[in-house]
């Protein structure tokens, strides 16, 4: 197991460890490049959003071969748009491509979602309707990224605030078949699990029962927001908070399901400093530590 220490040379998709990572946010770059990490061990392995390195130079990318040089690293993408009815952003995924090369990273991931349409691209990761059509598109979609990554892409589950009369084919099932006809692998958000159940009373773990275990590369955990919403509680999936303990029990028992992955703290917004975002991915290396220990 990595303690958190910076690790030689780089790391293929089949190494990338069953341990906790946090996202690497500019907040953070100085205090993680000098080893700033307080009573804390360093992270397992660190994840960036893809499009904040489309850059053909700069800093970030200064910082990120830095980081790539000591940690493994997995690319995390929002502006894709798999479920984009206009198609793939043929110029989005040929700087992803030229990122991909650049910094060989353990996973790149997508999110189930659509972003764009119309040439009007929106800032949000907007779910879809779970039908056979969308299945098709996105499953084409997938496809082409795969193809032209020359590696399976890990697809991430979303939060929703809506429901769609189209909606035929349950969550869990329309993953599994996303990984069978494509051979992608699948990103477990289990806050979006949890932000989903709370607001559309939907069953995390037989989501989680439905799905092909062994196509699970990562899991991602992350806080939320509570709202009233005509007298009702509604979370929002806004990566500002710590993880909660609903979410951390339900982490546990997705762990008891599937054995251990990577485990990514999330945080976007309300950053800590670097090391209380570590003290979250101990737990979660806790976590993972006594799924090890558990009888088979």
């Amino acid at each position: 197991m990595n303690d958190g220490a910076p690790v030689s040379g780089r790391q293929s998709a089949a190494s990338m460890p069953a341990i906790a990572g946090i996202g690497l946010r500019g907040d953070h770059y100085e205090a993680l490049l000098a080893g700033d990490f307080g009573d804390q061990a360093g992270p397992g392995w660190v994840e960036v959003h893809s499009e904040n390195y489309f850059g053909d130079g700069g800093r970030p990318l200064a910082v990120l071969d830095r980081v790539r040089a000591h940690w493994p690293v997995s690319l995390h993408g929002v502006g894709l748009g798999l479920g984009n009815a206009d198609g793939l952003d043929r110029g989005h995924l040929a700087r992803l491509q030229a990122l991909v090369a650049r910094v060989e990273p353990g996973w790149v991931s997508e999110h189930l979602c659509w972003t764009a349409a119309g040439g009007q691209h929106l800032n949000d990761l907007l779910p879809l309707p779970m039908s056979e059509e969308a299945l098709a598109l996105v499953c084409r979609h997938v496809q082409q990224v795969q193809e032209a990554l020359g590696r399976p892409l890990l697809v991430e589950n979303v939060s929703r605030y809506l429901d769609f009369a189209a909606s035929v084919i349950p969550e869990g099932e329309f993953l599994a078949e996303l990984v069978a006809r494509t051979g992608c692998g699948l990103l477990l958000d289990v806050n979006n699990l949890y932000v989903n159940h709370i607001n559309h009373g939907d069953d995390p773990l037989a989501i989680v029962a439905a799905l092909p275990a062994a196509a699970i590369g990562e899991i991602h955990l992350a806080g939320h927001s509570r709202r009233e919403v005509r007298g009702r509680a509604l979370l929002i999936d806004t990566h500002d908070a710590p993880v909660c303990a609903e979410v951390w029990a339900l982490y546990r028992q997705v762990l008891a399901r599937i054995g251990p992955r990577a485990t990514l703290i999330e945080r976007d917004s309300a950053l800590p400093p670097l090391p209380q975002l570590l003290a979250e991915a101990a737990i979660a290396d806790a976590c993972l530590g006594a799924c090890r220990d558990e009888p088979a």
